[in-house]
């Protein structure tokens, strides 16, 4: 037992060596490891919201919208499944929570309603269901055909929709480089996003708050805004849209979409090359590149609305056919808002607004308070414990607190290489760490004693110490370790730092009160070759 071969020595120097050399960065200002390699050691651990400080904010997943968007698309395709079936009806629309349609004649009702039904699929997600549960809910009286959204295909929709929300959101705030982010799901219809370094919760509602549905559409040539806005009167096929920059300007645009956003690849900020003004420049994929063409070279002269959420962002005039698939948005940006602007582009649209629930911002001074607390608890636990494993053990004791320092070495050096978040709690399950982490050494010592007590000498004392507290070491910290996990995958933010750092201390806290310790002690018995032990 306290025989080590050559290799198991220098493994377990190695991996104590590791942990005080990625442990390292951590104690070095930032500015100095600009010029370090990058095959050194550099990594910092990266601090959490409460103790970097940054922005906090909830926002909820506007259902309404999403099941509202489906329905009016349920228009469309009762429009086009009657029309394919050739079959005469009156008064499409949304009526209440469905969509109501009356046939004309008595005898095709049961026609129209089989084709109708052909537009029903099985719920996403119940397709290997025993009782598959379909998307549309279809009710008959006399002529009149009703057509509702299930239960079912509601509840599938917005999670489906809060999963692509939390995805977009994840890639508009890492366009910001931001670091760590912490971005979840909360019940049904929730996300939660934290930003360590953000000290700008304004900018972030702005970038997560828009939409970015965008689209294309020609300026009516039919009258303008303000001339439709006094006779009240829009002609059809039109609508009027105001422009997003001050003073507000009323747009009489066509609802036909002639390039969708979604054709977009890709979106950068620049400065147009004539007047140095920020701008915004775009590039479609090859269909859209092939629509927007077309749409160019058929309507040279007219002005050209670029429509962002119902706002118009531009309205250039076509002074020629545009047939390379890229383009510009210019208007009175700021370098910031061009920006940004290019961001939610590249990034996508969401499914359905997000809606600002709670937001909080947390400044660098009361995240330096923090970790100054911590420090100080860390600082007061660690002497607490130095100064009883010497005063209950002597050398012992010692070897125990040099185990406890590369412990504490390892934790760091594993948040580092992980790139783990550290919070207040996660710095409160170091402290904890600390005090556990020589319960294993107690346990070891206090068998040793047993043994001498009963006559053994020192190797034999020794040996069968550390033989025997092996188990009682490992039932202990398996069952914590268990519960570090639960509460990692069960908890939430704060919850799941504490986890994280309980879990990295729980692991290295055995090897180096067991294993590194157990090295000590057996070099310190070669060398000194006791007779008797004191302990």
């Amino acid at each position: 037992m306290l025989h080590f071969d050559r290799w198991k020595v220098a493994l377990i120097l190695l991996v104590c060596f590791a942990g005080l050399a990625y442990s390292a960065p951590n104690f070095i200002p930032k500015a100095s490891l600009q010029g370090v390699p990058e095959w050194l050691p550099h990594q910092q651990i990266n601090l959490g919201l409460d103790l970097r400080g940054g922005s906090y904010l909830l926002l909820a997943v506007d259902t309404a919208s999403i099941v509202r968007d489906r329905q009016q698309s349920l228009v469309n395709d009762v429009r086009n499944a009657l029309r394919s079936e050739r079959i005469p009806y009156t008064g499409l629309g949304l009526q209440g929570e469905g969509v109501s349609v009356r046939i004309t004649n008595p005898e095709d009702v049961e026609k129209a309603r089989e084709a109708i039904e052909g537009l029903s699929t099985i719920v996403s997600g119940n397709a290997f269901s025993t009782l598959p549960e379909r998307d549309l809910a279809i009710v008959t009286t006399e002529r009149q055909i009703t057509v509702a959204l299930t239960e079912a295909e509601k509840i599938a929709r917005t999670q489906s929709a809060v999963q692509q929300s939390i995805e977009i959101v994840r890639r508009r705030i890492d366009e910001l480089g931001t670091t760590e982010p912490v971005i979840q799901q909360q019940g049904t219809d929730r996300i939660l996003v934290q930003v360590p370094g953000l000290d700008d919760p304004q900018r972030l509602k702005e970038l997560l708050g828009q939409t970015a549905k965008m689209n294309f559409r020609l300026v009516s040539n039919a009258m303008s805004g303000q001339q439709a806005l006094a006779s009240r009167t829009v002609p059809s096929g039109t609508e009027i849209l105001y422009t997003a920059d001050e003073p507000r300007a009323p747009v009489l645009v066509e609802r036909r979409i002639m390039v969708g956003g979604d054709r977009l690849v890709d979106a950068q900020p620049g400065f147009d090359q004539r007047n140095g003004q920020p701008v915004v420049n775009f590039r479609f994929d090859s269909s859209g590149a092939r629509q927007f063409g077309e749409v160019t070279r058929n309507n040279v002269g007219r002005p050209f609305a670029i429509v962002l959420d119902d706002k118009v962002i531009s309205a250039p005039r076509i002074n020629e056919p545009i047939m390379g698939g890229s383009g510009q948005i210019s208007g009175s940006f700021t370098v910031q808002a061009a920006n940004d602007l290019a961001i939610l582009l590249r990034a996508g649209a969401l499914p359905a607004p997000l809606n600002v629930l709670e937001e909080r911002t947390v400044g660098p001074g009361l995240g330096a308070d923090s970790i100054r607390a911590g420090e100080i608890a860390a600082v007061i636990g660690s002497v607490a414990v130095v100064v009883f494993m010497i005063a209950s053990y002597g050398f012992f004791g010692l070897l125990a607190n040099i185990a406890l320092f590369l412990n504490v070495a390892m934790i760091f050096a594993a948040l580092s290489i992980l790139q783990a978040t550290l919070t207040l709690p996660g710095i409160a399950g170091i402290v904890l760490t600390i005090g556990m982490a020589v319960d294993a050494n107690v346990l070891i010592y206090e068998r040793i004693r047993e043994e001498i007590a009963a006559g053994k000498g020192p190797i034999p004392a020794i040996e069968a110490g550390y033989n025997r507290a092996l188990s009682s070491i490992l039932d202990a910290n398996i069952t914590t370790l268990i519960s570090a996990a639960i509460l990692f995958q069960m908890g939430s933010g704060p919850v799941r730092g504490f986890a994280v750092t309980l879990g990295i201390g729980i692991i290295t806290s055995v090897f180096t009160a067991f294993t590194v310790n157990r090295l000590m002690v057996s070099v310190w018995l070669r060398r000194r070759r006791p007779k008797t032990l004191y302990l």
